[in-house]
């Protein structure tokens, strides 16, 4: 659940998304990661040649050494775990010890620089930890990639900041769901969603368990809608709400939704609110809770 310093806004939602940021959690994960997906690759036999894995890790470090750090290449340590300065510990003091970019570009680096095989794995590492972790970054084709950008996390936070109490509560549990690490509930989230949609059309209508159809003939009568824009809206909402939408209950034939889906709905339901209320401010139409 959500903190009272994100609640009051003391702590902004962009710090529970972690964008820009890197918490303790996340970057434990991210650094096992690389040494799942590669410094455990490193191994030396009973005696003492290195395994064709090892001899590749033991060039990717070299080149971290001399083209991500720019160290002389003949600085480069030994790379053995345990041993004093040894490479392993001095890349993982540098991962611990970084600024949040600088744990991406690392990332980059090393995604770029491994064989395609570790790097698959490497990259569902990654991509499994950083939405376990709620992160607004994805490892795409060898980059770190944004998907949840500023303008997506300003929507969200607007609509939470309405101050209409039901519209809030349903935001607000949308998004403890989609983001609780231990245990996130993504088809609750997307229900959540949809319900403040569904608040902010009564709030239009003036009428209590009014649909998003009663909703958008408020605005229509007294300003035409185009036919499209409206029927894209419907849509929005049919996707929660039909017979095989996400609010029914799970068949057989059921697909879980995703972190994508989930976060695609609160994004876009909290867009869908601020359009219904200020548009609804425009055309001079009374905004009361109901």
């Amino acid at each position: 659940m959500s903190l009272f310093s994100q609640r009051q806004g003391i702590r902004p939602l962009e710090k529970a998304i972690q964008r820009e940021s890197i918490d303790e959690a996340l970057r434990n994960k991210l650094w096992s990661a690389l040494k799942i997906a590669v410094w455990d690759r490193y191994e030396i036999d009973q005696y003492g040649r290195i395994s064709p894995d090892g001899l590749i890790a033991g060039q990717l470090v070299s080149n971290i050494w001399l083209h991500y750090y720019g160290f002389a290449i003949d600085t480069t340590p030994e790379y053995f775990r345990g041993h004093r300065e040894s490479a392993y510990d001095l890349m993982r003091a540098n991962f611990f010890k970084g600024l949040w970019w600088q744990v991406y570009d690392f990332i980059e680096f090393i995604s770029n620089n491994i064989p395609k095989s570790w790097n698959e794995n490497l990259r569902d590492l990654i991509n499994n930890f950083l939405e376990i972790e709620f992160s607004a970054y994805r490892l795409l084709e060898n980059k770190i990639v944004e998907i949840t950008d500023e303008t997506e996390i300003s929507s969200i936070e607007s609509a939470v900041n309405l101050g209409i109490g039901t519209i809030n509560a349903h935001l607000q549990k949308s998004i403890d769901l989609i983001s609780d690490r231990q245990n996130p509930d993504l088809r609750n989230s997307i229900k959540e969603s949809i319900s403040a949609v569904e608040s902010a059309c009564q709030i239009v209508s003036g009428k209590r368990n009014s649909s998003l159809g009663d909703c958008l003939k408020e605005l229509r009568d007294r300003r035409p809608m185009h036919a499209a824009f409206e029927k894209a809206l419907t849509s929005l909402y049919g996707y929660s709400s039909d017979e095989g939408g996400i609010r029914h209950a799970l068949t057989e034939d059921s697909i879980d939704p995703t972190y994508a889906d989930a976060k695609f709905m609160l994004v876009a339901c909290s867009a869908f609110v601020n359009y219904l209320l200020t548009k609804a401010a425009e055309l001079k139409i009374p905004i009361k809770e109901i």
